[in-house]
């Protein structure tokens, strides 16, 4: 599923689907919202389950987060959350299993899906009736999926012009109803041009502190004066640092550590039919933005994108580029 700018000929909108005890914690660095991979890969299922139908060929998936709702306690005060764990069944002796700590939240999203062929309008409406019955048979983030049964929220499919200003145009119509709510679109130049400022502050600085700088909320003493050295004596006040926007790490996709194995070479593998290779998470910086600010849907939608020489798969956003 890779995003070509000028295939793309129509959007799938599919609104308001409720997933119960999504996957919270998509990367060993981070936790909250899914990773885009787990909405491309429940699209990549929905295709080939689609596969029999005018052999679609789904280009790129826009995410969009109407709720979020993580299933964590504070207690005792504590700023710190804790995620709330389920008691699993006894084991046959009659003790207890250990926990198995796991992160999950309840969400809401609208997923919009780039569509490379052309289909009419019958054909736009019976992919909408297949896809609303598909997506009550999938997990989505390993959480249970409910959909809406108002007639509203059923999913559409609009047609677009080959041409930018009459694609624009048609977006206009539909991206309103995707209100309230925010897209999830990727920041990866943000994030490189914020190294290069602290490279020229710190030349030690790594895209790994530029990144930690990036997520975290960070609050540093101001002056009430003029002066740029703080002096003891004089009230300063602590303020955040503002940030360009709703900035959020995301974990990205993955990066191949190990050589790639011939299928079935590597023992207790999920498919002994495909290469196998060992990977590390790969992250960058994602924002939330309204949609009613993306003026092209081809700025919305997520994609694959496998760079051979340095053996990652990643998830991509062209939002900024």
């Amino acid at each position: 599923m890779r995003l070509v700018t000028e295939e793309l000929n129509g959007l799938l909108v599919v609104p308001r689907l409720y997933v119960q005890n999504a996957n919270a914690v998509s990367s060993p660095l981070t936790w909250g919202f899914p990773a885009p991979s787990a909405f491309l890969g429940f699209v990549h299922a929905l295709q080939r389950k689609l596969a029999n139908i005018n052999a679609l060929n789904f280009l790129g998936v826009g995410i969009i987060c109407h709720h979020f709702e993580p299933q964590t306690d504070q207690t005792d005060n504590r700023r710190t959350q804790l995620f709330k764990l389920t008691r699993n069944p006894l084991n046959k002796d009659g003790s207890s299993p250990a926990f198995v700590e796991e992160g999950r939240t309840h969400i809401e999203v609208s997923l919009v899906i780039g569509i490379k062929e052309y289909l009419d309008e019958d054909e736009g409406a019976e992919l909408a009736s297949d896809i609303y019955s598909l997506v009550q048979q999938q997990r989505l983030a390993g959480g249970t999926v409910w959909v809406s049964d108002k007639p509203r929220d059923k999913p559409l499919y609009l047609e677009l012009a080959d041409h930018a200003e009459g694609r624009i145009s048609q977006f206009n119509k539909i991206k309103y109803t995707l209100l309230p709510g925010y897209a999830l679109i990727g920041r990866d130049g943000l994030l490189q041009n914020h190294y290069t400022t602290l490279k020229h502050e710190n030349d030690k600085i790594t895209l790994l502190e530029a990144w930690l700088d990036l997520s975290r909320l960070s609050i540093a003493p101001v002056s009430d004066s003029s002066e740029t050295v703080l002096d003891d004596n004089k009230p300063v006040k602590w303020q955040a640092k503002s940030k360009p926007g709703w900035l959020v790490p995301i974990p990205v996709g993955y990066q191949g550590i190990s050589e790639l194995f011939d299928a079935g070479s590597v023992q207790h593998s999920r498919d002994d039919q495909t290469p196998f290779r060992f990977v590390e998470s790969v992250y960058s910086i994602g924002e939330w933005l309204s949609p009613h600010k993306v003026k092209d849907p081809l700025q919305l939608l997520w994609s694959y994108q496998y760079l051979p020489e340095y053996e990652q798969y990643r998830c991509i956003n062209d939002f900024y580029r």
